[in-house]
């Protein structure tokens, strides 16, 4: 337990904060960035949203209920955001949510690595050669 405690104080004690500092010394631009835009619509079936503030942040979503009163209802949604990370690259991020679950895109999304062509020849393989069911 003593060793926990330790372990997390280090922790607490050696994270890098900088970058809110750099905000506190702006004059707290973060926390006190002014609305711009704002806009709300609010259905029965369908909603609309949206924000941009003046430090460069934005969103907006729309959604909406399909299939109403039926066995295959269904809420789908789709929007965007975007903002300016700490290191200064803008960020941009497009999603839809739908009966195929949540689905973002952004340049800063991590991606899988591509698989090696041996690997890839060797599901193929397995694919057009499925192994014999066991007795």
């Amino acid at each position: 337990m003593k060793l926990l405690l330790l372990c997390a104080c280090v922790a607490v004690a050696s994270a890098d904060v900088s970058h809110l500092l750099k905000a506190q010394a702006a004059g707290g631009a973060e926390k006190d960035a002014p609305i711009l835009k704002q806009e709300l619509d609010v259905g029965v079936d369908s909603y609309a949203w949206s924000y941009e503030t003046g430090n460069g942040i934005s969103a907006a979503a729309q959604g909406q209920l399909i299939n109403a009163g039926q066995e295959n209802e269904a809420a789908v949604a789709q929007g965007q955001a975007s903002w300016t990370s700490p290191e200064g690259e803008q960020v941009q991020l497009q999603y839809v949510a739908d009966e195929n679950g949540y689905q973002p895109q952004g340049s800063h999304l991590p991606t899988s690595p591509p698989i090696p062509a041996a690997i890839l020849r060797a599901l193929e393989y397995i694919q057009a050669h499925p192994p014999k069911p066991e007795n």
